[in-house]
């Protein structure tokens, strides 16, 4: 089934080609002129390569001073070029795979399965910890399931998490993961479920999947124009604590979800950089430090963020077009 994204990428090839004949119909037209149209591109093609593997060559060099191991993957979605470095290897997700969560939740509302709106009071017993407001609160709070989702994606609400996967149901969130082609991408356990990680249920994804789950969060896959926009206004609010973010400038729209375990720090992140928005993900495991895989995943955030800048503000041969807007 062809996805919002396919769409969205079919209709920018065809805008792409219509102009491309429609400068060629006013330099007069014939094959002197399109062939050098044809030549520019590709000499443009391969310089935004080499610019490419720059990147790559970037990623290497935080993977080879990093004591841990690392998956990237970045992609372009304006052309669907793509940096990947271990993309299909499977890492521990920690709470990025709230993203999964509350995209189910989105669906669900989309299906009238259940009402975003509906007040719930969790009970102050039984409560996990690990992160969040509702650990602190009693048991009068009262919170609509969007309220929840907000809690979830900007404080990376543990209850809050546990209370919507209960809701949704977990098997509900697998299958539509199946239905993505997100098959490695798997919520196997509540949030702060010690023994179930001991048996090896952990939470689970790649670098290329999670990624793209970030990308069909912020497209909106499957949902009405209304119920997309308000997926990406709760998926957008920023959890502070965000690695990533810290390689972005200050005022960037972007989706990004940070995850961090005992040995583990991960993100998923799409960002809404204008002329050439990406997706992306940084997953590292088995750290000796894990203060060395945060600083992993803002040094990578900020060095695909400064690639990426660079070619949205240039011409075909490289001039800047546009002022740099730094990262932080």
């Amino acid at each position: 089934m062809e996805t919002t994204l396919s769409r969205f990428r079919s209709a920018g090839a065809a805008v792409a080609l219509l102009l491309c004949s429609a400068s060629v119909a006013v330099l007069g037209g014939g094959p002197p002129a399109a062939a050098a149209i044809e030549g520019a591109g590709t000499d443009a093609g391969a310089r935004q390569q080499r610019l490419l593997d720059k990147l790559r060559q970037r990623v290497q060099a935080v993977d080879d001073r990093l004591d841990g191991l690392l998956g990237v993957y970045v992609e372009d979605l304006s052309t669907q070029a793509t940096v990947e470095h271990h993309a299909d290897e499977v890492f521990p997700t920690a709470s990025s795979i709230k993203l999964a969560i509350l995209y189910e939740l989105f669906r669900q509302a989309e299906e009238r399965r259940l009402d975003l709106a509906e007040v719930t009071r969790p009970p102050a017993a039984g409560r996990v910890r690990g992160g969040g407001v509702l650990q602190e609160l009693d048991d009068r709070v009262s919170l609509s399931w969007r309220d929840l989702a907000v809690l979830m994606i900007g404080w990376s609400d543990n209850e809050a998490t546990n209370l919507l996967i209960r809701r949704v149901g977990m098997d509900a969130v697998n299958s539509r993961l199946d239905t993505l082609s997100l098959t490695h991408t798997r919520l196997r356990r509540q949030m702060m479920d010690l023994p179930a990680a001991r048996r090896g249920e952990e939470n689970i994804s790649t670098p290329r999947e999670i990624a793209r789950l970030a990308a069909l969060v912020a497209a909106g896959e499957g949902l009405s124009p209304a119920r997309a926009a308000e997926l990406r206004a709760v998926a957008t609010v920023a959890d502070e604590a965000s690695p990533f973010r810290r390689g972005l400038p200050p005022e960037q729209k972007a989706i990004s979800k940070p995850g961090e375990l005992e040995g583990v720090r991960c993100e998923a992140a799409w960002v809404d950089l204008p002329g050439r928005p990406y997706a992306a993900a940084i997953m590292t495991t088995y750290l000796a430090r894990d203060a060395d895989g945060q600083r992993a995943i803002t040094d990578l955030s900020a060095a695909i963020y400064d690639t990426f800048d660079r070619l949205a503000r240039s011409s075909p041969v490289g001039r800047a077009l546009e002022e740099r807007t730094a990262p932080r």
